[in-house]
């Protein structure tokens, strides 16, 4: 028989069974995001989907080079159960890789093809337009070129601002690559290098510097400029031209996710990745950041010009991978030292 001594601690090693099983769910409900967008534009969004399913939510932020390196370097060791990129790029070379996991077809069902992985394993998640930003006194939309070839002209030596070491600017040099190929592509970052451009180190300095008239033009992303025009009102000495020649500085892109294969979350990382394509979330992104809507049915705010009034240029956003080539030619034309 059992003394009370050996029933106590029965009782005892039960309990702590029972604790401990209780306790182990709580690993799933832990997501390491990492997040090439900022965390300005993106955290309170993480936090409401903390605040609405008690998830811990761990976010590393960098930019999307960044965190795509590190992913490539840590491979199957790495601790993160999802890539938050800003542009597919970044995407596309962690896919190459072999890192993304597939992606359940109601995720990817959520969003028109265009705006997702043809392999299925990312989703884009708002939208981005590449657009030239101009100066109102300097510039008005009749003096600007159809297309970005139109800046190589003479005539624009010293007015232009640029980012070369910005990721959503190399995306679109990729997409100049994809859609004029090599040659002419190295030929119009040569025109922009003999116009000797001003050069930033991302959008919001360049549309600062627009703004107060350092440069006539600059070559960003489109919601910047809302975000100085809400904090500055409409006095802010600049505005979005939207080429409508079309062509590669037409580029629509996304910002996007995928869930690596080794996350040991992945159904916390699915639900993540829905609630950033329900509806409310899509009206932040659209309301807070100035961005495009993936998920078909969302209104756009007046400031926003619909996305099929761009003219954006033709090209599968699966195609905008190779980030390493594009450094390579930009270091080969001096852009990049």
């Amino acid at each position: 028989m059992m003394n009370k001594t050996t029933i106590s601690l029965l009782f005892v090693f039960f309990f702590a069974f029972l604790s401990a099983c209780s306790a182990a769910p709580e690993t799933d409900q832990t997501l390491v995001i990492y997040s090439g967008r900022s965390e300005t534009l993106v955290e309170p969004i993480i936090e409401l989907f903390r605040q609405e399913t008690g998830a811990d939510v761990q976010v590393r932020y960098g930019n999307t080079a960044e965190m795509a390196a590190t992913l490539l370097e840590e491979g199957a060791n790495s601790p993160a159960d999802l890539f938050w990129a800003q542009d597919p790029g970044g995407l596309g070379a962690v896919a190459e890789a072999g890192l993304l996991a597939d992606l359940p077809e109601e995720i990817l069902s959520m969003v028109p093809e265009q705006f997702r992985s043809p392999q299925g394993n990312w989703v884009g998640i708002s939208g981005r337009a590449r657009v030239v930003v101009y100066n109102t006194e300097a510039v008005s939309p009749g003096d600007l070129p159809d297309d970005i070839w139109g800046f190589t002209d003479p005539a624009w030596e010293g007015r232009i601002g640029w980012a070369p070491t910005n990721g959503s600017f190399q995306v679109m040099v990729t997409a100049m690559r994809q859609v004029w190929g090599q040659e002419r592509t190295a030929e119009w970052l040569e025109g922009i290098q003999a116009n000797n451009p001003s050069v930033y180190d991302g959008n919001t300095p360049i549309v600062a510097a627009v703004g107060a008239g350092e440069v006539a033009v600059g070559f960003v992303n489109h919601y910047y400029l809302y975000r100085f025009l809400a904090e500055e009102g409409e006095t802010f000495g600049a505005r979005n031209y939207f080429l409508p020649g079309g062509g590669p500085g037409s580029l629509v892109m996304v910002a996007g996710s995928g869930i690596l294969k080794t996350s040991n979350s992945r159904e916390l990382a699915n639900q993540f990745l829905a609630y950033l394509l329900s509806e409310q979330a899509q009206v932040y992104f659209t309301t807070e950041t100035f961005e495009y809507p993936v998920r078909p049915g969302v209104s756009l705010p007046s400031e926003l010009v619909p996305i099929g009034q761009l003219n954006p240029v033709d090209i599968a956003l699966g195609d905008l991978s190779d980030l390493a080539g594009t450094i390579e030619l930009l270091q080969a034309t001096g852009v990049l030292p």
